[in-house]
């Protein structure tokens, strides 16, 4: 009877809408920060420092997330992921404004830790929205988020791309972006789901229960449960955050070691990219069907082997195809970590995922100085042989993860 199935197809067209808007949101909040990297060469010779001096002033983008991303558990819970998500997407591009009238080095610096702070706040706001969606759903969406989010990446750099083949003044260029990115995001703010982000969640304990010394004792079990899986998780998270960055800072110049001319070495970047975008637009049914444990395993053996191999036989087609396999290898595993970050009993809603996050944060800051290190003393191909590792470690911690999104 139609009296009876209309609830049904609100509900379904609700969900699809929170869904479109939350991919939104994934999507603006990449498009924001890569619409300024293509514009570096440019804010470089403006400012006319050296290379050291526009190294620290980049450095500080990961050290405001860094310093601020503990802080988003906070954020979420007092003021909801939906508007932390969406309204500090807003805050964010306006804060980019400043980037076009920084007189110096350090103004440059301080308008980047502002980015990077909001930035990782927002990032757990949209990841525990978007995780919230997923246990109305009852099974799994995040990857396409994220998936999502790789799109949105590339459509930032082709907008700063395009800028600066035009030739548009910064501030034109990017009070435009911003235009553009803020009115997307409010859009999107309207069609998020409503209420609190646990009203998904399993009823919590009723806290007037009787306190007995057994139930004491299970909740300090349940805490330190919680302790050690969080340790995995974050291992699991730098892993990820390994394996990207290698991918990002290293592709290239390993490609020209490998005598690629440049247009070449940068498909290395390419082909790593190109890999995880589509691994993660077709991750949710593939963890549905096997389970996140399993992908993840394959994954990690996929991208130890995968680069192994690259290493072991030297040449330009089988670094991109190490690349490439490296990347569909970690596509799934930082939305996994996250998500069973997110799922931990005896947490607060949203700490797990925040202090994944944080890890994961972490991980790109101390990668490139790792692989670097190693590169100096061995060469790029002893550095990247941190990429294996980091598959190797994947498959072994695998088990961390929840198997199965639980509707």
């Amino acid at each position: 009877m139609p009296t009876a199935t209309a609830p049904s197809a609100t509900a379904t067209r609700r969900l699809r809408r929170a869904r479109a808007a939350v991919a939104a949101l994934f999507l603006t909040n990449a498009a924001v920060f890569f619409n300024v990297v293509p514009r570096y060469p440019q804010i470089k010779a403006d400012l006319g420092v050296s290379n050291a001096a526009f190294g620290t002033a980049l450095a500080a983008h990961p050290a405001g997330a860094l310093l601020a991303g503990l802080l988003a558990g906070i954020a979420v819970r007092r003021l909801r992921s939906a508007r932390v998500a969406a309204f500090g997407i807003v805050a964010t591009a306006a804060v980019t404004l400043a980037i076009p009238f920084a007189p110096n080095a350090a103004a440059f610096g301080a308008a980047l830790f502002a980015v990077g702070a909001l930035d990782a706040i927002v990032d757990v706001a949209q990841n525990a929205h978007g995780l919230r969606l997923q246990r109305r759903y009852g099974r799994s969406i995040v990857n396409s988020l994220h998936g999502v989010w790789s799109i949105g990446a590339v459509l930032g750099g082709l907008m700063g791309s395009a800028a600066a083949g035009l030739r548009l003044p910064l501030a034109v260029h990017l009070g435009a972006a911003a235009a553009l990115i803020s009115l997307t995001a409010l859009v999107a703010y309207r069609f998020l789901l409503p209420g609190p982000d646990d009203a998904e969640r399993p009823a919590a304990q009723d806290p007037a229960a009787e306190d007995t010394p057994a139930r004491r004792a299970a909740a300090r079990a349940a805490a330190r449960a919680a302790a050690w899986a969080l340790a995995a998780l974050g291992v699991l998270a730098a892993c990820g955050a390994l394996v990207e960055d290698a991918g990002a800072s290293w592709g290239a110049l390993y490609l020209s070691g490998l005598g690629a001319d440049a247009a070449t070495a940068g498909l290395a970047v390419v082909a790593f990219q190109t890999a995880m975008t589509v691994g993660r637009l077709t991750g949710d049914r593939v963890a549905d069907r096997f389970g996140r444990r399993a992908v993840a395993r394959a994954g990690g053996i996929l991208t130890a082997a995968g680069m192994g191999a690259a290493l072991a036989l030297p040449s330009i087609p089988a670094a991109l195809a190490g690349f490439a396999l490296a990347g569909l290898g970690v596509a799934t595993l930082v939305p996994a970590a996250m998500h069973t970050a997110d799922e931990l009993p005896g947490l607060a809603p949203g700490t797990g995922l925040t202090v994944v996050s944080w890890l994961l944060r972490g991980g790109f800051l101390v990668s490139p100085l790792v692989v670097g290190f190693v590169a100096d003393l061995a060469g790029l191909r002893a550095g990247l042989l941190s990429v294996v590792a980091a598959g190797i470690v994947t498959a072994a911690l695998a088990r961390a993860l929840v198997d199965r999104v639980r509707g």
